[in-house]
């Protein structure tokens, strides 16, 4: 007969599942901050001065074009990134990839701020800067992948949604870290330092994040999941892992690109693109944007999270299909704001695009992608399709909308139906796709 005080084998395993679910969601988070502060880091060094400092001798319009366009290539070698980590982190577990992206994404960051510009070295500044940024993005394209499945995988049942906000509260945190670096700098040291020598403190001191994510990972254990379903159950991938995802799950890249169209449209226009139009044709105060920035990365914080709680007891894609049409309705109205410089309706539509719409969707993307791929290959095509996203509406968004603008003799409208094109194609894909709760 049982002691009246002996456990159930679920009480004696609910606190030990907590524990992991609460260290994985710890470790995806200071992980995604570390990515995150120096990936956007350099969008927003590049919309303000790389021009001036790698590009200077094509006139502003083409420096302008070419200083976005690296920014850009970032998000080609993300892909790339998701199928060497993916594969291995299929092969081999979680756990080390993460180890692995974090050290690399620290040393193309350093470097960059170590870089000499096109002054001294001439054309190989601008090369050796291409050369960083594709490393930042292969980094960073392993990263997201295995950060979303520590978390999910470990996450208990019905809090899914909740417990993987990190990597995207992450996003959050690390932009407000990027544009607060770059926002002190420029008001204890002016604007001219900042833009001769004073712009490569904040990317040489990322060494401080990448020391502290290392140190939290250092004890992290390999997801549950994955040890049970794959390891233990020797279910591992009898070929290449990606490929197997592919076959298996064709309908799930093109799902996972149209959900991503809101949140990268939404956040590169609001931060990169809008900083540089602001600035460039308008004439406005670039700490104006730079506090935009600030504000909807610090609100994103509580508002991800929130958004992710809701969506557990609810439904994830309806998540989407709301966000993505706020999105939509968005877009004219923080463009007209724009372009007659009224601060308010600025600000609030910057809320709107960054702190709703772009909020809304991430809330669930890793509950979402993880769940459209079976367990052996996940890393791969969660990780593969989310990066082909980011090349499709995020990387190039910058400096497709900075052509839009030429091509419209400055004005905003093509970019303005850039943007509620893709928030719709959101919003009706994810009314249409199966459902994916778990």
């Amino acid at each position: 007969m049982r002691s009246a005080n002996s456990a159930t084998p679920s009480q004696n395993t609910s606190q030990p599942q907590e524990q992991r679910a609460r260290k994985a969601a710890l470790s995806s988070f200071v992980g995604a901050v570390v990515d995150w502060y120096d990936f956007l880091l350099y969008g927003i060094v590049a919309a303000l001065i790389f021009k001036d400092q790698f590009f200077p001798s094509i006139g502003n319009n083409m420096g302008t074009l070419a200083a976005l366009a690296t920014f850009g290539v970032g998000f080609l070698f993300r892909p790339l990134g998701g199928i060497v980590f993916g594969h291995f982190g299929d092969k081999l577990g979680r756990k080390k990839m993460l180890v692995l992206t974090v050290v690399l994404m620290g040393i193309s960051t350093v470097g960059i701020g170590l870089l000499p510009n096109f002054d001294a070295i001439g054309w190989w500044a601008p090369i050796l800067l291409v050369t960083l940024r594709a490393i930042q993005g292969f980094a960073v394209g392993g990263e997201w992948g295995g950060a979303a499945l520590m978390a999910v995988e470990n996450a208990p049942k019905g809090k899914k949604a909740f417990y993987s906000s990190g990597v995207q509260i992450g996003y959050g945190v690390g932009l407000v870290l990027a544009t607060g670096a770059v926002s002190l700098i420029i008001a204890t040291l002016g604007e001219q330092a900042f833009a001769e020598w004073a712009w490569r403190i904040p990317f040489i001191a990322s060494i401080v994040l990448i020391a502290i994510a290392m140190w939290i990972r250092r004890d992290q254990d390999e997801s549950t999941e994955f040890v049970e379903q794959v390891i233990e159950a020797d279910a591992k991938p009898k070929k290449l892992p990606i490929v197997q995802a592919i076959t298996q799950h064709p309908k799930a890249f093109f799902y996972i690109i149209a959900l991503r169209l809101t949140e990268l449209l939404t956040m590169y226009l609001v931060t990169n693109f809008a900083l540089n139009y602001s600035t460039i044709q308008l004439g406005m105060d670039k700490q104006f944007f730079l506090n935009i920035t600030l504000m909807v990365g610090a609100i994103s914080c509580f508002s991800i999270p929130l958004f992710a709680w809701l969506a557990d007891r609810f439904d994830h894609r309806k998540m989407c299909v709301l966000g993505g049409l706020i999105g939509a309705l968005s877009a004219f109205p923080f463009f007209m704001a724009l372009d007659a410089q009224n601060t308010w309706m600025i600000i609030i539509g910057a809320i709107l695009l960054a702190n709703i719409a772009h909020d809304m969707v991430v809330s669930v993307h890793q509950p979402i992608f993880t769940s459209l791929f079976g367990t052996a290959y996940r890393y791969s095509g969660a990780g593969v399709g989310y990066q082909v996203a980011s090349i499709i509406g995020g990387g190039f968004t910058p400096m497709i909308a900075a052509a839009l603008v030429i091509w419209g003799n400055g004005s905003w409208q093509y970019v303005a139906i850039y943007l509620a094109i893709g928030c719709l194609l959101t919003a009706a894909v994810a009314a249409i796709m199966p459902k994916t709760q778990d």
